[in-house]
């Protein structure tokens, strides 16, 4: 496989699925193997972790477009998306990119435009994979976004409603609206006759998706819902098939995602910050209380990194990191990575005694390297 090392690794103390422990790591064509390889690197002092699964970012946005109005190559947006992606271990990553009546770079246009951009990327070896977030009340937009998955390939479908229901209900101006009209391209009037729209089809909507989600479903699609809020409506989603919590607003959310066996998401900046910025149920404690599956990165690509580094203080660094490893490549079905186990994808970080990342590995090529771990590799050639 080309650019792939084929490397022994030894010295590291190493995180395989049956804890820590200082046996040489092996890899080549892409794979971790179990035969040596004659290029020995000497990672001494080092540890040797799986490469983290983001499984939702949107920190990509400001990559794509630095200044509103500045998106015109959006393939150097992605090129430094990935650089950034592997600087922080990140080997896999789903970009979670809006389909939304909010217009600018979360409408449909834009939407189109980052997916053939991504499908074209060929980049340095970062699994970068396009999550789809799409508004509830679109039903207009349900074939286009039926043929949109089916082009594109997508695998991973998260529904939202960001639509401000109460203001509209009320008969009031909504919140940052004239912004909103703005990034979308209409003026206020039109924008907020747009929102009366379809807020006034509320009643279709649940119809729509038990139809949708049922599609999806059975092409394999991972489906998802965004910002629980009780667990009755956790219980809605599921009996749609939509077996994923994104970022569960209550205890009692997560507590119904757990009892019904789905899949918890949780922000790793969350974590970071001690609490949620918008006073939602804190990570950290959803995470002691065993209701999360996966650390996503929401917004801030370092945060995984650094939510399963400060969490390995009470929880132990296996189970820490597998909320950024193992668990979010399970949720994602994504059998091949994960764990350093023979026969899966050489995906890796290679971390210093106080958290700093000096090598990414992404199925074996390198996505990153600075500082004494590049000395390191260079010695050894």
């Amino acid at each position: 496989m080309s650019g792939t090392l084929s490397l022994t690794l030894t010295g590291a103390e190493v995180l395989r699925p049956d804890g820590l422990s200082h046996a040489p790591l092996c890899l080549t064509e892409g794979l971790i193997v179990d035969k040596p390889q004659p290029r020995c690197v000497d990672l001494t002092g080092f540890r040797v972790l799986p490469g983290i699964v983001d499984v939702h970012g949107d920190g990509f946005e400001r990559h794509l477009a630095p200044r509103r109005g500045a998106m015109r190559d959006l393939g150097q947006g992605l090129a430094a998306t990935e650089a950034e992606l592997a600087a922080n271990g990140i080997t896999t990553a789903m970009l979670a990119q809006f389909w939304s009546w909010e217009g600018g770079m979360r409408g449909p246009d834009f939407a189109l435009r980052f997916l053939e951009a991504l499908a074209a990327h060929r980049g340095l070896g970062t699994d970068l994979r396009a999550q789809l977030r799409i508004e509830t009340h679109l039903l207009d937009d349900h074939p286009a976004l039926c043929a949109t998955v089916a082009r594109f390939g997508i695998g991973y479908v998260v529904f939202n409603d960001h639509l401000p229901h109460a203001a509209l209900a009320a008969g009031k101006t909504p919140p940052r609206l004239t912004g909103q009209a703005l990034k979308s391209g209409r003026s206020p009037d039109d924008h907020l006759a747009l929102l009366h729209r379809l807020h006034a089809a509320s009643d279709q909507v649940p119809a729509a998706l038990d139809a949708l989600a049922a599609q999806w479903r059975a092409a394999g699609v991972i489906l998802g819902s965004h910002d629980d809020a009780t667990a009755a409506t956790r219980g809605i989603w599921r009996a749609r098939g939509v077996a994923v919590s994104e970022f569960p607003e209550t205890r009692d959310a997560a507590l119904a995602a757990r009892a019904g066996g789905d899949r918890i998401v949780l922000g790793a900046p969350n974590v970071v910050r001690g609490g949620s910025h918008s006073g939602n149920v804190a990570a950290a404690a959803l995470v002691a209380d065993g209701l999360c599956d996966a650390l996503a990165s929401d917004y801030h690509y370092p945060a995984p990194r650094q939510a399963a580094l400060m969490l390995a203080d009470t929880l132990g660094l296996p189970a820490a990191w597998a909320l950024v490893s193992s668990g979010p490549a399970a949720l994602l079905a994504l059998t091949d990575r994960g764990h350093l186990t023979p026969g899966l994808r050489a995906d890796l970080v290679v971390m210093d005694a106080d958290g700093h990342i000096g090598a990414t590995l992404a199925g074996g090529r390198i996505t990153h390297m600075s500082g004494p771990v590049a000395a390191r590799f260079v010695a050894s050639s």
